[in-house]
Formats: C-alpha cells, sequence, structure tokens
C-alpha cells in the first residue's frame, strides 16, 4: 500500500503551518500540471446532465426496495458503491450497485474530454481535485443515503466457500438507506452493536479473504501515514487499516473479478494486470526480511508472510512498507477478439477488473459498460470499443501523476510538520539503502530511509555504512517546505 496523507481538519491547525502547507500544495499543483477549476462548459454539461431524469425506465427497473448501504472513510460525498448481502441457501448473494456514470456522461462530450483529461481524482493534504464536477460526483451521480440513483447493479452469487456461481450486471434505479464509516461500523462490530448489513459484510469478507489466501494472493496490510489535526496542532501518526475496511475491499474485489470473467468469455475487454514479481525482486525482499530480523522460512511464500506481518510492530511495518515492490508493474490490458496470454494480477493470483469507482476514476466507466453489454447480449457500444487502444497509456500516466502527487505531499506535510524540530533526536529503523533515494537532493551514496517511530515520518538519512534494519538515534537536520526536503542524520544505535 502507497504512502498517504489524509488531514483531518487543517482549520484546526496553527496559522503558520496551514499557510505553509496552502504555499506548497499550490507549487505541487503547478508542478504537475494539476487541473484547477473545470471549464465554463464542462460545468454547463454537468449542470445539464445533473438535471435530466434518471428515473425507472425500459432498461432501467426499480429496485429502491434494495436496503443498499455505503459505506467510506468519514466525511465523503463521491460515494461510487452500495451494498446488501444477503444469505442464499447455504451462500450468500451480493447486491453491489456502482455509480452510473455513463448515463451521465455523454461520449464525445466535454463532460468525457475532460474526464479524458483528468483521468483520476486527485487527492492532497486539504482537498481533492475530482475527476468530474462536484455536482455530479457529489450531487446527482453519488450514491446518497434517500435519493433515487442510476446505478450498474451486480448481482453476485457464492455459494458456500465463497465461489462465485452466478454473476448479472444491469442498469436500475437504486436508492441506498444509510451512510456508514468504517470508524463507526468498527466500533459497532467490535460492541456487537453492528446492523445484519455489518455482521454479513464480515462474515462474506472473511470468507473472501480466505479465498484469496487459498490462490495465493496478497494483501499489503501496511500502516499509511496520517497528518491529524488537534487542539495542541497537528501530529504525523501511522494508522493500520481497520478490518471493517479489508472486508469492504473483499466485496469490490469480488465485483472485480466477476468483471474479468465476464470480458474474457466475451472476448472484450480491458483488464488490470500485475506480473509476477522477478527473482531479483523476491531476492532483494528476503535480504530486506534478514536485515529487519523478519522470519522468513524456506519453502514459505511471499504472501504466506505478508500474512503473518503485524503492521503496529515497527520492524513488520518496515517489511510491509518494502513489501510494496511486489507489486510494482501494474498496468492495464486491452483486447477485442483474442484473449491475452496471461490475463493475471499476481498480487490477487487470479484476473481482474477496475469497476467500482467510476466516479474517481477513468477506466471503470468504460469497462462496467463492457459488463452489462456482455450481460445483456448487446453489443459493446462503439463509442467503448473506440476508445479502448487509448485507456492504457491514459490511465498509466494518470496512475503516475497521482502516484508523484501523492509522494510530493507526503514530503511536504512533514516537511511542515517537523520545521520547529530541527536539531531533536528521534528513534527509528534504517528502512532502505541507496536505490531509493534522490540522489540529486541528497548528494550522499552511503544515504538511506529512516523509519521514525513517532512521529510518523518516512524519510531521507546521511550516514557511514548504514546497517539495514538497525534500530537507530537520528537528528533531524534539515526539514524544507520549500524544497519538501527532510533530511536526519545518524546518531547511534538504540
Amino acid at each position: 500500500m502507497p504512502r498517504r496523507v489524509l488531514v483531518i481538519d487543517s482549520a484546526e491547525a496553527p496559522d503558520e503551518a496551514r499557510a505553509a502547507l496552502a504555499k506548497g500544495i499550490e507549487a505541487i499543483r503547478a508542478e504537475f500540471a494539476l487541473p484547477a477549476r473545470f471549464p465554463p462548459e464542462v460545468l454547463r454539461d454537468a449542470e445539464r446532465a445533473a438535471r435530466e431524469d434518471h428515473g425507472p425506465g425500459p432498461g432501467r427497473p426499480d429496485r429502491t426496495d434494495l436496503p443498499l448501504v455505503t459505506l467510506d472513510p468519514p466525511g465523503s460525498m463521491d460515494l461510487d458503491q452500495a451494498m446488501l448481502i444477503e444469505r442464499r441457501g447455504s451462500g450468500f448473494r451480493v447486491w453491489y450497485a456502482i455509480a452510473d456514470v455513463a448515463a451521465f456522461v455523454r461520449p464525445d462530450s466535454p463532460l468525457d474530454r475532460e474526464a479524458r483529461a483528468r483521468v483520476e481524482t486527485f487527492y492532497l493534504p486539504d482537498l481533492r481535485i475530482p475527476l468530474h464536477p462536484p455536482v455530479l460526483s457529489e450531487g446527482a451521480a453519488s450514491l446518497l443515503p434517500g435519493e433515487d440513483r442510476p446505478a450498474v447493479l451486480w448481482q453476485l452469487d457464492l455459494d458456500s466457500s465463497g465461489d462465485l456461481t452466478s454473476v448479472e450486471a444491469s442498469r436500475a434505479v437504486v436508492r441506498s438507506r444509510s451512510r456508514l464509516d468504517y470508524p463507526t461500523a468498527q466500533r459497532q462490530l467490535d460492541a456487537g452493536t453492528a446492523p445484519e448489513a455489518m455482521n454479513l459484510l464480515r462474515e462474506v469478507g472473511t470468507l473472501l479473504r480466505d479465498r484469496e489466501a487459498l490462490r495465493g494472493g496478497i494483501s499489503l496490510n501496511a500502516s499509511v501515514q496520517q497528518v491529524v489535526a488537534d487542539h495542541d496542532g497537528w501530529r504525523l501518526e501511522y494508522r493500520a487499516p481497520l478490518p471493517v475496511e479489508d472486508w469492504n475491499a473483499q466485496i469490490s474485489l469480488l465485483a472485480g473479478i466477476a468483471a474479468a470473467d465476464l470480458m474474457l468469455y466475451g472476448q472484450v475487454g480491458v483488464l488490470r494486470v500485475l506480473p509476477e514479481p522477478g527473482e531479483a525482486t523476491v531476492g532483494k525482499l528476503r535480504r530486506v526480511a534478514r536485515a529487519l530480523k523478519v522470519r522468513w522460512p524456506e519453502g514459505e511464500a511471499y504472501a504466506t508472510l505478508i500474512r503473518r506481518m503485524d503492521p503496529a510492530r515497527p520492524r513488520h511495518a518496515a517489511f510491509l512498507t518494502e513489501a510494496t515492490s511486489l507489486l510494482r508493474g501494474a498496468g492495464y490490458e486491452v483486447f477485442d477478439g483474442q484473449i491475452p496470454p496471461r490475463p493475471i494480477h499476481a498480487a490477487l493470483a487470479t484476473q481482474y477488473a477496475h469497476v467500482t469507482a467510476p466516479l474517481r476514476r477513468l477506466v471503470d466507466r468504460f469497462a462496467a459498460e463492457i459488463c452489462v453489454s456482455l450481460c445483456a447480449g448487446d453489443e459493446v457500444p462503439d463509442w467503448v470499443c473506440a476508445a479502448l487502444p487509448s485507456l492504457p497509456a491514459l490511465m498509466e500516466s494518470g496512475d503516475r501523476r497521482a502516484k508523484a502527487v501523492e509522494r510530493a505531499c507526503v514530503d511536504l506535510a512533514e516537511a511542515v510538520l517537523l520545521r520547529e524540530r530541527i536539531g531533536e533526536v528521534f528513534e527509528g529503523v534504517v528502512l532502505d539503502l541507496n536505490d531509493r533515494v534522490d540522489w540529486d537532493r541528497n548528494g550522499k551514496p552511503d544515504a538511506g530511509v529512516v523509519m521514525l517511530r513517532e512521529p510518523a515520518v518516512i524519510a531521507r538519512l546521511d550516514g557511514h555504512d548504514l546497517p539495514q534494519g538497525a534500530e537507530l538515534r537520528v537528528r533531524l537536520v534539515t526539514a524544507d517546505p520549500a524544497s519538501r526536503r527532510v533530511l536526519f542524520d545518524w546518531i547511534d544505535a538504540v
């Protein structure tokens, strides 16, 4: 899992920190040419689409009888997914409604062209740069509670072992009953007061997670860096994902696997693929495990080891951060009439497609349209087929920019929050050595990366003969928001 920054409420931050963060964000927006406002013609097109009638009709039955709920981070308004899980004999039926963005975005319209230029939603410390105008992404197209919304409704039937037995994807009008958030749902589950929807999510999510393990798939339960505002200012901390987040992700993965199955059967689609990590990558991860004193018995698969890691333990958290190297090289594979030779996502150990986040990711709109057409026995629309060849390059370019923006935002937040602490001493663990250091900034052949225990910082480290995996004390020597540069100097071992 990549690092990311979440700012809970920047209004509570000290004025100086807020000003430095705002200035740094503007610099990042300019550096990466991030779009600012939507052009007037795009906003007019979005307003037009929001006013249109998207109620029940031919090809879009009324399924507002389904008591769907959404589950997202607190405060989310761009709600892509709503779910309902039912028992069905010894198995389950999962109803999964996905925002039908294609109902609002006409091919080659201003909205369509702008979405292709943006590719995806960008997340910065205290704002989002959305893929679609908020009148749609947080309004007419979002699966907000109590509102009738057009959706692509997936019916996913599972047997008692978690295997898919049938799949349907069709258009419908749905209405979410309530908007749930992760922390509240987890507290209710822990206390035994959760609604039945969340109890079934835990049961099915656990079943699907077990199926993933049997396939040899991996889910990196790595901690993320989080910026939290409180009455004293800001602090950086590590946050391990809640179990309910993983169970919810398993439902999304289930839909993506089902979508890929449909596409491969119909011999047309766009898959998310990831090659198996090479021997060199796995070999390096073994060396990291030895350095961090993480026990990795001969013959144990890396997927099994990763599942044993506890992100609350510093050495395990460091190993999980390094294990993201196994996920490098992901891309998109388009096909029309000839199935790709290896249409597999190695981390999931199965085929997979992106279909569950169309409000935030361009490719999902096209992939969902393919699945609806295949289930109905219809030809895939010409506008989808015409766009397919360009999607991999568009998405890969957008992914690269999003990751670069994410890294820049993390560096900025660390520099802002540490800038008054030059000279202080911290404890941490040496995470990595030369190959991940930005030499243009450091120019030090003996530099590395240190992961602090507190605050939650992963930053550059100067030193001599750095022992990877060593616990040590370091002194902060640079924290410059303008350059987004944070640098520590080695003092001694802990």
